[in-house]
């Protein structure tokens, strides 16, 4: 048996360690490194899920270009060609890159250094704009450099942990579980969400604020902790720079009940809240979407910096604030100088700087100011001044927010790179020129999560096809314009020496950012680097910030004022992740454990609403802004506040008809970090009427997806599940079913139609539609695409006798239906999570389920009373 790898996972920003064997060709186990700091063996339902995602099931193997197979030296050569002639005819400021935080570290030095220190702009931004742009910056205005004040070993420590627009428990699973322990061990949770999510339903109190209020909380909450004598006046004095009329300004409208009216909070709720923060020195603010992706993001961050710094609770163990990031390798992208608004290891573009990395990079055109960010790098695509582009391992055509602009900048590129490992994406539709990148189990480097630690992601398979590392596709590139002796690595520990030297070179302690010693060692010493955290476990210990002056900052903030709803648009749309599933779903829409939490994109909605605007739950509904709209289908949610809605962000035109959340939300950033807001749209929704539903499942991909009004993919075993509605006719959607012996069965009364093909003695291929009729449940029919034989109650729906209904899933680990999980509670009289788990195992992998099955327990206890 081979030996386990230990690696990375490849999602979000907790960065655990995975010891991974491989079992096969392309198969591997996955289990949690017991070693690793970040998560200590345990996994979420996607990292346990990773060896699903591992086939080369739709992967780009070979350079394209056009519709044409390549090979890579006549691609190579174009993309550097077309690159070129752009430059010279139109300058530098004419190309773009558009980069990922699923890139490594190695990834993004090599194409940061190749913009901006030989093409010479810095016109190179990352989809990481999207998640953690405005930490960035408000880490930047509060300490002078932009440094995580945290680890998660913080949580271990802290009295009251605060979560601020984070809904963890789905989020990053492993650090909830974390807060989960600690609150059993007496620390208090506080959750600030507008949604009453399942990390808001463990909470000792939940605060559904007004969307957009989050600085009239903070502000409220700091003039509260001065007037009660909690600030910390000698850390202030010696460590604090304060404005002059920061105190004055502070204390204008953020008493307790204007503070509560602004917010949309009971008084109570908002003292007991106050009262708890004051009285409690350790304490961890963590945050996340909810702060970043606003179009006041950055004044978010520092309501909150501001809170610890003037507190004194930072730097010490179990108080700080603390960004928690979305992507695998955001922090390993900022760290390199990944964002158009940064240069490189946390060096911005003053003169000194810029001076600095020329000599080291031996640089002949260094970029001289900051470059376009996400939302305006895509305008100027738009309008002709971005003429050459490169997209490495994003999906912009359907995360950007106002997708339709974006596409339709796209379409008018001249030229089109995308670096991808899928052959077919939205993006990757408009590329004139696409190349095949290593995945996850191919790729070789260094990632950063969010506190600090550095972790290897290690190979676990060769190279399939002509599939070929970031790193190398754009050192090559860059030796065919004519930089051969400044890209000259061979491997990615070459590349990560030079990013060691680079953060120490000239570097006397001004800038914290430093890897000293970790250049040291030849190939086999980057081969075996352990997972270590650069800054140490406090940064900011000391009280010493890397400022002029050693000084943090206060910085002077006020609440925007928030718009009354309009005619046309009367509700507040928000979307966010689902529990089971990441970004686009290029890798999570493989994994058919994955897709049963929430098989289809869903618009949440206050049953007020519905029953105003004749919403049913399971009904599709159409959203609508000013800039686009999309359908989805609608649940009726008290954890959506009146007037809201809620939708996911992670289906795309290959995956579903509707769902398609980029599309919605306002082009509109915020005016210092350049992140769009994505938590607070004006919108409307309207019922969508359907002719008739049902599903089709099949053994083999389509090529194309049904051309219905509702068509969503779930990935299954063994095959394909599309859930389908529509008005038209049903004979386009019957051509999809395979060639085979067809089993048939109709009811005229009730419009229902179901279509079974047999081919070789195996089910190829099943449509079941109705008007007016019931649809069985999905899965044992799911089952007979693998079955040996078929069943005689095939258009049943069913097998034969009684079958037991699942529910749906709720624990994705151990595939456990909610009827199953009620069962229990009620047959063996259950009385808490635990118990749960250790009658049937829901609960007791990655965790992320016991929120809900916490809920489930409560549901049947009132039942039973």
């Amino acid at each position: 048996m081979n030996a386990a790898v230990r690696t990375t996972c490849a999602y979000c920003g907790v960065g655990c360690g995975i010891r991974a064997t491989v079992t096969g060709e392309r198969a591997v186990e996955i289990a949690g490194d017991p070693d690793h700091p970040a998560n200590r063996g345990r996994l979420c339902s996607k990292g346990t899920h990773l060896g699903e995602t591992v086939g080369l099931e739709g992967r780009l193997l070979a350079p394209m270009i056009g519709r044409k197979r390549a090979n890579w030296g006549k691609a190579l050569d174009l993309v550097a060609k077309r690159f070129k002639e752009t430059i010279a005819r139109h300058g530098p400021n004419s190309v773009a890159f558009y980069v990922s935080g699923q890139l490594l570290t190695e990834d993004y030095y090599v194409a940061n250094k190749l913009m901006k220190g030989f093409i010479g702009t810095a016109n190179i931004d990352t989809n990481s704009r999207l998640c953690m742009s405005s930490a960035v910056s408000g880490h930047t205005r509060a300490f002078g450099e932009d440094i995580v004040p945290a680890t998660y070993n913080d949580l271990d420590a802290a009295d009251l942990i605060i979560l601020v627009g984070s809904n963890t428990a789905w989020c990053h699973p492993i650090v909830y579980q974390r807060i989960r322990a600690r609150c059993e061990a007496g620390a208090k949770l506080v959750v600030i969400d507008p949604r009453r999510t399942e990390t808001a339903e463990e909470a000792d109190l939940h605060l559904a604020i007004r969307p957009g209020s989050d600085v009239a909380l903070m502000n409220g909450l700091l003039q509260w902790c001065r007037e009660a004598g909690a600030l910390d006046d000698g850390y202030l004095a010696a460590h604090v720079a304060v404005p002059d009329s920061f105190w004055d300004e502070l204390g204008e409208g953020n008493d307790l009940w204007s503070v509560a009216r602004a917010c949309d909070v009971p008084v109570a709720d908002l003292r007991r809240f106050y009262e708890l923060f004051a009285a409690t020195p350790r304490t961890v603010t963590m945050f996340s979407q909810g702060i970043n992706q606003s179009t006041s993001g950055t004044d978010q961050v520092n309501a909150i910096t501001n809170l610890h710094l003037a507190t004194g609770r930072i730097g010490k163990p179990g108080a700080a604030p603390f960004s928690i990031t979305g992507q695998p390798n955001a922090m390993g992208g900022r760290e390199v100088g990944g964002l158009a608004s940064t240069l490189a290891a946390h060096m911005d573009f003053a003169p000194e700087n810029r001076d600095r990395v020329q000599r080291f990079w031996a640089a002949p055109a260094m970029a001289e100011k900051p470059g376009l960010k996400a939302v305006d790098l895509f305008r100027a695509v738009g309008e002709g001044r971005i003429k050459a582009l490169w997209v490495m391992a994003t999906n912009p055509a359907v995360s950007m927010p106002d997708a339709g602009r974006v596409r339709e900048a796209l379409a008018a590129c001249p030229f089109v790179v995308v670096s991808d490992v899928i052959e077919k994406t939205d993006t990757g539709a408009f590329a004139h020129v696409r190349l095949p990148a290593a995945a996850w189990g191919e790729k070789d480097g260094t990632v950063t999560n969010s506190d600090r630690t550095i972790s290897r992601q290690r190979a676990l398979f060769p190279l399939p096809g002509e599939a070929m590392p970031d790193w190398w596709i754009v050192k090559e590139v860059a030796r065919r314009m004519g930089w051969k002796t400044a890209f000259t690595y061979d491997r990615p520990a070459d590349i990560w020496r030079e990013h060691c030297r680079l953060s120490t070179y000239d570097n006397d302690g001004a800038r914290l950012f430093a890897l000293p010693g970790a250049a040291q060692g030849g190939n086999a010493a980057y081969d075996d680097i352990l997972p270590f955290r650069w800054g140490g476990e406090h940064v900011f210990a000391d009280g010493t910030y890397p400022t002029g002056d050693g000084r943090a900052r206060l910085v002077s903030i006020a609440q925007k004022p928030l718009p009354e709803p309009l005619t046309k648009w009367p509700l507040t749309l928000n979307t966010g992740r689902y529990r089971d599933q990441w970004h686009t779903m290029t890798r999570t829409g493989l994994a058919p454990k994955l897709a049963r939490h929430r098989e289809e994109p869903l618009v949440e909605v206050h049953p007020d609403d519905a029953a105003r605007l004749g919403l049913a739950d399971g009904g599709l509904a159409r959203v609508e802004t000013p800039q686009g709209d999309s359908v989805y289908r609608t649940v009726v949610s008290e954890g959506q506040r009146p007037g809201e809605l809620f939708v996911p962000i992670h289906w795309t035109d290959r995956t579903s008809s509707g769902g398609r959340t980029g599309l919605l939300p306002r082009p509109l950033v915020d005016p210092v970090s350049g992140q769009p807001g994505f938590k607070r749209t004006p919108a409307a929704i309207a019922p969508v009427a359907t002719k008739w539903r049902g599903f089709l499942l099949l053994a083999n991909e389509l090529d194309e997806r049904p051309a219905c009004l509702w068509a969503t993919r779930v990935a299954v075993p063994a095959g394909v599940l599309w859930e389908l509605a529509g008005n038209g006719d049903l004979k386009r959607i019957e051509a999809l079913l395979p060639r085979g012996e067809r089993i048939e069965a109709h009811d005229r009364a009730r419009g229902t139609r179901r279509v079974a093909v047999v081919s070789g003695g195996r089910l190829a291929g099943a449509l079941f539609v109705t008007e007016s009729g019931e649809l069985p449940p999905r899965d044992w029919l799911i089952a007979q695409l693998g079955a040996p034989e078929i069943a005689p109650t095939l258009l049943a729906g069913r097998a034969p006798g009684v079958q037991a209904d699942r529910g749906p899933i709720i624990c994705v680990c151990f595939d456990i239906g909610l009827k199953t999980i009620a069962a229990a509670i009620r047959d063996q009289q259950l009385a808490d999570v635990a118990a749960i788990g250790g009658a049937i195992s829901a609960g007791t992998n990655c965790g992320s389920c016991r929120p809900a099955l916490a809920r489930i327990l409560a549901e049947e206890a009132s039942d039973a009373t």
